[in-house]
């Protein structure tokens, strides 16, 4: 009987910090745990029937009486990263921390970057996404410099106005740039176009973002399903972010209600396959920006859509919820912080149940061996299934 797997990843969702969380200066965060603190409790009945109280204390989500296979996962490797971490879903493990850029790029690569360009730079350092518009959109706007930043994270962000540089030019120059910045010192994990509108005082970002990754280092359990005639289906930023590599069909998911609906019509749809989908706005609208409320309220969506998703699942379903770092927004500055995943894991025909805490790619070696029945000795990763 063919069968099919749902991996949903809850971008930034982490349930308590990593062994080495100090190095990074995140010692002690919590996302879900100080976020359900903060406010009093969270309301997410789905997700605490699944289980996800019986990971961690959880304020207003009890443990479950009956969890699914539920547990924390962990990166084998180095760094907080949305690449990163959805390399390690898919049994890829960095060996090394990408580059990062705490000064700004250096003037040596600000000219390479000019010249790819045509354009001069605003900016160059660490910088708060929305705050980089407010704060330089005017000049943008005068001037035609681009906006160019980065964070803790291993990214060189370059934002433009639409009526200086229309989306399709800004995401073929990130195109350019990507394809400048592929070996070392400056291989950066992600170049990310990030298009605005408005007048000044009123500039919004829109869903025109477009992630562009270095492609996974090595083997990964997508390219195993494939090998094995098994297709693939990305949605939302999962296709970026693995620069196509392993990817058979790629769904929109700019916002958490494509990302949602694209899911809930492959699971409506699908004959067999993997759907490996994330849900970008827990970290991208809500995390970054310290909004706990809303961040709460996209977690509410997230639980109400897996409602839906639960009584239309078969016997031969494998569903996943996890996620790939964390983003405390307890804690002074906006980046990603240093945690565990969740892993809610249900399957109805066999049965999933009890603790299982282990590396992420536990997840894609489950999922090669649920839909192959194959496992891959040279990943990491161990089958949960």
């Amino acid at each position: 009987m063919d069968r099919r797997a749902f991996v949903v990843v809850l971008d930034a969702v982490g349930v308590g910090a990593l062994p080495d969380a100090a190095e990074y200066g995140d010692a002690g965060t919590d996302t879900v745990g100080h976020l359900s603190e903060a406010l009093g409790g969270l309301t997410l009945p789905t997700l605490q029937g699944l289980g996800l109280g019986s990971i961690i204390p959880v304020v207003g989500v009890p443990p479950a009486d009956a969890p699914v296979l539920h547990g924390r996962l962990h990166p084998l490797g180095p760094g907080k990263d949305s690449t990163t971490g959805h390399w390690e879903l898919m049994g890829v493990v960095a060996q090394a921390d990408p580059p990062t850029y705490p000064e700004g790029f250096p003037p040596e690569l600000l000219e390479e970057l000019r010249a790819i360009a045509g354009r001069d730079f605003l900016l160059n350092r660490p910088y708060n996404g929305v705050q980089a518009i407010e704060d330089f959109g005017e000049e943008h706007l005068r001037t035609g410099k681009l906006i160019l930043y980065t964070s803790a994270d291993s990214v060189l962000q370059i934002a433009a106005h639409h009526d200086v540089l229309g989306e399709p030019e800004l995401v073929a120059l990130c195109e350019r740039i990507r394809a400048h910045l592929m070996e070392p010192p400056h291989n950066v994990g992600r170049v990310i176009a990030r298009p605005f509108t408005g007048e000044p005082g009123a500039f919004e970002r829109t869903t025109g973002r477009r992630d562009i990754s270095l492609p996974p280092p090595g083997r990964t359990y997508l390219t195993a399903l494939r090998e094995a005639g098994v297709p693939v289906h990305a949605v939302g930023k999962v296709n970026d972010l693995f620069a196509g590599v392993g990817i058979d069909e790629a769904h929109p998911g700019k916002t958490n209600a494509q990302s949602l609906a694209a899911t809930e019509e492959l699971i409506e749809t699908l004959d067999r396959g993997l759907v490996f989908t994330n849900c970008v706005e827990t970290d991208q609208v809500y995390g970054h920006r310290h909004d706990l409320e809303g961040f709460a309220g996209a977690l509410e969506r997230i639980d109400a859509a897996v409602a839906q998703w639960l009584p239309k699942l078969r016997d031969t379903d494998l569903l996943v919820l996890t996620a790939d770092h964390g983003v405390d927004m307890t804690t002074p500055g906006s980046d990603h912080t240093r945690e565990h995943a969740p892993l809610l894991a249900r399957a109805t025909g066999p049965g999933l149940a009890g603790r299982h805490d282990g590396p992420l790619a536990d997840v894609g070696a489950s999922v090669l061996k649920w839909l192959a029945d194959a496992e891959e000795p040279e990943l990491p990763g161990t089958p949960f299934v």
